[in-house]
């Protein structure tokens, strides 16, 4: 091997360089600038970008509108993470660990902040006594998948999609090591599908929508320019499961929320009636 790196005995931040993506983090936390986050009319109050971890929190909220309950209004905000929006002291004050998603629900007698998208995705379940089961083993399953999404979606992001598709430079050793790490995970989950209709059992839960937009993104060929590399059409149940939720209106309303990328009536800035949406979907090819 040539050019191997030797780590020094103490490490200094030496990230600076030409990658976008590489230049905005830091090892310092915390604010870099004085912002106030705007507010909307509606009790929620999202602060998002329509990545795979926003996905999440939009169409839970879209399903819940879907499933009549109007107090799942909500106004959603674009953070967006390449021009460092996350770092605004307005932002760091809602998530101090600045990523999105981000919530404040206002509905109560004090405004509750709530970060991670897991936490979310349970506080509204919570909230609104929808797509989580009430307790037993159904309840455990949906928990069990739920956090399974969240310690296994940062080798498929922050792993393989870096190294696959952002990193300056391709590199044999990240790159095989997450692909690997990234096919024994639909290896998982094409197994647990294969004697069940939703991830966590025969009901639609949370559990589902925590994983679709990584996976069932994936699997339709939605991320990363992968899915031949990946072999994507190999997981059976998981492409079954993500064209079942494809079909699901809240999933189709949810993915487009906070999107500045894709094809136009893919992409919504902002969010702050169902009538936005509309706008955009009806702009989709028939």
């Amino acid at each position: 091997m040539t050019n191997q790196y030797t780590p020094p005995k103490v490490w200094v931040n030496e990230t600076n360089g030409g990658n976008k993506w590489a230049n905005i983090n830091s090892p310092v936390s915390g604010a870099r600038f004085d912002k106030e986050l705007p507010v909307g009319e509606h009790a929620l109050q999202l602060y998002s970008l329509g990545t795979p971890n926003g996905q999440k929190v939009t169409i839970m909220l879209e399903e819940l509108l879907a499933q009549g309950i109007k107090e799942a209004e909500y106004d959603a905000y674009l953070i967006n993470i390449g021009e460092a929006d996350q770092f605004s002291s307005g932002f760091v004050g809602v998530n101090p660990n600045s990523k999105i998603p981000a919530l404040v629900d206002k509905s109560g007698a004090e405004p509750v902040n709530v970060f991670e998208s897991a936490s979310i995705l349970v506080h509204l379940a919570e909230k609104f006594d929808k797509f989580l089961p009430k307790s037993g083993a159904a309840r455990t399953q949906a928990f069990n998948w739920l956090f399974w999404a969240q310690g296994s979606a940062p080798f498929l992001g922050g792993g393989f999609g870096h190294f696959y598709a952002y990193a300056d430079e391709k590199q044999e050793y990240p790159i095989n090591r997450f692909a690997m790490e990234a096919k024994r995970q639909l290896d998982v989950l094409d197994k647990q599908l294969a004697n069940n209709t939703f991830v966590a059992g025969e009901e639609y839960t949370i559990a589902d929508m925590a994983i679709w937009p990584w996976y069932g993104n994936l699997a339709l060929g939605k991320l990363y320019d992968a899915a031949e590399f990946l072999q994507v059409h190999e997981y059976k149940n998981v492409v079954r499961w993500a064209e079942m939720m494809a079909e699901r209106e809240g999933v189709q309303r949810g993915r487009i929320v906070n999107r500045a990328f894709g094809e136009e009536w893919e992409q919504l800035a902002e969010r702050h009636s169902a009538a936005d949406i509309d706008a955009v979907l009806a702009k989709a090819p028939k």
